[in-house]
């Protein structure tokens, strides 16, 4: 199923929650929504769920229009960051509850239910746990409750809301690859709201960015990490460091530290700042063109990188640099030595023209 968001506004009282939001959903696509506290995440979740309105705009489902169209009639899946799950039902009667709630008609018969129930609590792994209630369960199990409650009713879309938002970093990351597998089994159109950065770029075919009820950027994890369209996406997609100067003919300078910005060749004596990952500087013994001396404050060792935190000797600006573990070995620094940093890849913007 599809979905199309055209022009989506939103206002509670002066402020504006979304301001003309446009999405085109692939069937079978799983999207993030990714975004600080604030930026309309939710608030566009539930406007596609039903559960609020639009002040303008449209949603459609395939080519249906369900603007107008009430919650219950949507056939969608929905799940919440604290699984909502009914305490005094069983996770077997939380998971059938959908179904046996029905209207006559189209409910399924008990035989019926009760092999969907089993078949979704096979896809859950939760076969043994299917006469316990949710307060016996792990935090992880009890979302698992959650989703296969959603997946129950066969909808056309599944909707989440900071799924695992609750849970403690490995048990997310656990469910993270378990909601990708799911999804790439049932081939579901999925929305699901996070702040997670790592969450989204993991787990998404693609990624929409938000802040203060605007998009952005949409693209894949690829395309949002290693090309950013604005500084807000850099900065909230991980760290990055700041090169700050001004333009002259086509290069951003400061000091004796200069870098093409060829695609601002036009704007002469504008303050402008360069974007770079900690992973994209080089840090050499011996100084080289457009390198920039700067003093190693502290030496993190995470995982399989090492972490470098470095000041500037002209400006005292703080740095951070990514090495792999062989070539931090190979150069055998220490805290408080002397050092060549120098961008590898680094992303020019003038701040007047974007939100910083």
């Amino acid at each position: 199923m599809s979905i199309k968001i055209q022009n989506i506004s939103k206002s509670f009282g002066t402020f504006n929650a979304l301001d003309n939001i446009t999405i085109d959903i692939q069937t079978g696509e799983l999207i993030a929504l990714l975004g600080p506290s604030g930026s309309g995440k939710t608030s566009l979740l539930r406007i596609i769920a039903g559960l609020e309105a639009a002040n303008q705009g449209s949603i459609l489902f395939g080519e249906k229009d369900m603007t107008h169209i009430n919650t219950k009639e949507r056939k969608v899946g929905f799940v919440f960051q604290h699984y909502a799950l009914f305490r005094h039902m069983t996770v077997f009667e939380n998971i059938a509850y959908g179904l046996k709630v029905r209207p006559r008609k189209t409910r399924p018969s008990k035989q019926e239910i009760e092999e969907k129930v089993n078949e979704l609590l096979k896809l859950v792994k939760l076969e043994a746990f299917a006469h316990r209630y949710p307060f016996h369960l792990s935090g992880g199990q009890r979302q698992r409750v959650a989703l296969a409650r959603a997946l129950a009713v066969e909808p056309k879309v599944l909707l989440l809301d900071e799924p695992f938002g609750a849970l403690d970093a490995k048990v997310r990351k656990d469910l993270r690859r378990w909601l990708r597998k799911l999804h790439d089994d049932y081939q579901i159109t999925s929305i699901f709201v996070t702040h997670d950065q790592e969450e989204a770029l993991d787990v998404a075919d693609r990624i929409v960015v938000m802040n203060d009820g605007r998009i952005e950027q949409i693209g894949t994890p690829e395309e949002v990490y290693e090309f950013p369209k604005s500084p807000f996406v850099y900065q909230f997609l991980g760290n990055v460091n700041l090169f700050k100067g001004r333009l002259h003919n086509g290069k951003l300078k400061q000091g004796n530290f200069e870098v093409d910005a060829t695609e601002f060749a036009g704007a002469e004596n504008r303050e402008a700042v360069g974007y770079v990952r900690p992973h994209d500087i080089s840090i050499e013994r011996q100084t080289s063109v457009n390198a920039v001396s700067a003093k190693i404050s502290h030496i993190h060792f995470v995982g399989a990188s090492v972490q470098l935190e470095l000041i500037r000797k002209d400006t005292g600006e703080f740095l951070e640099a990514e090495l792999t573990k062989e070539r931090y070995h190979s150069l055998h620094l220490k805290p408080g030595e002397d050092v060549f940093v120098k961008p590898k890849q680094l992303r020019v913007f003038i701040p007047e023209d974007y939100s910083i």
